[in-house]
């Protein structure tokens, strides 16, 4: 059987309801809104999947050394939002670094010292990275098929792809278009190719060197 989850991070995300209810462990990673340090979520193997995230104050306990009582009094302190942004972000990842400046979009709680906590397991998916005007293929052991988790087409850091590209293509990372094309295209099949340019995503950053990146599995077809 096939589940279909739906999210306003990425278009289209598919799983087996087999992956979905295996024991996969739940990491959390917490960082104080000191202006400094990077939130790093990353999997061994497998991609990024966004359960939940807070930024703001949940209690008075998380990041309160060194700060006054008047700024952890306030627990109920909560950026809407803040899950969607991880999701857009990280989802479909390996590796996702940010920091709170990403989803510092308003003050939840002036005079509240704030953290960003954020809960992700390691869905078990090959990841797969295409660089724009480039061929990638998906393809499964004989018997499976692909089922595509998610696919992105843009810039979301400014590594990836950059390899003798100009500093002025590579700096948007704001760069993201959820594509539902991948699975449209490549879901039920055993291979399949997909070439990474605009003529088959549109130009999402005009200007800025893209590229795709798809998370899929391979299942057995029932």
């Amino acid at each position: 059987m096939l589940c279909i989850r739906l999210s306003s991070s990425t278009l289209l995300l598919a799983a087996t309801c087999l992956l979905m209810t295996a024991d996969v462990s739940t990491e959390r990673i917490i960082n104080c809104d000191d202006g400094f340090s990077v939130q790093r979520l990353s999997c061994a193997s497998g991609v990024i999947s966004v359960q939940a995230a807070l930024y703001g104050r949940a209690d008075s306990e998380t990041c309160s050394e060194g700060r006054p009582p008047q700024q952890l009094t306030n627990t109920k302190c909560s950026q809407p939002g803040t899950v969607d942004i991880l999701r857009k972000r990280c989802d479909g990842m390996s590796v996702c670094e940010l920091t709170t400046s990403v989803v510092r979009t308003s003050d939840p709680c002036p005079g509240t010292f704030k953290y960003l906590a954020t809960n992700y397991t390691c869905f078990p998916a090959i990841h797969l990275v295409i660089c724009e005007h480039s061929v990638g293929q998906l393809y499964c052991d004989e018997g499976q098929v692909i089922v595509v988790y998610g696919a992105d087409y843009g810039r979301r850091d400014q590594t990836t792809c950059s390899y003798q590209r100009p500093a002025s293509q590579t700096q948007n990372v704001y760069c993201l278009n959820p594509t539902s094309k991948v699975a449209e295209s490549c879901n039920g099949k055993n291979r399949c190719i997909i070439k990474a340019s605009n003529s088959v995503f549109g130009d999402p950053c005009v200007s800025t060197y893209k590229y795709l990146e798809v998370a899929y599995t391979c299942q057995y077809p029932v």
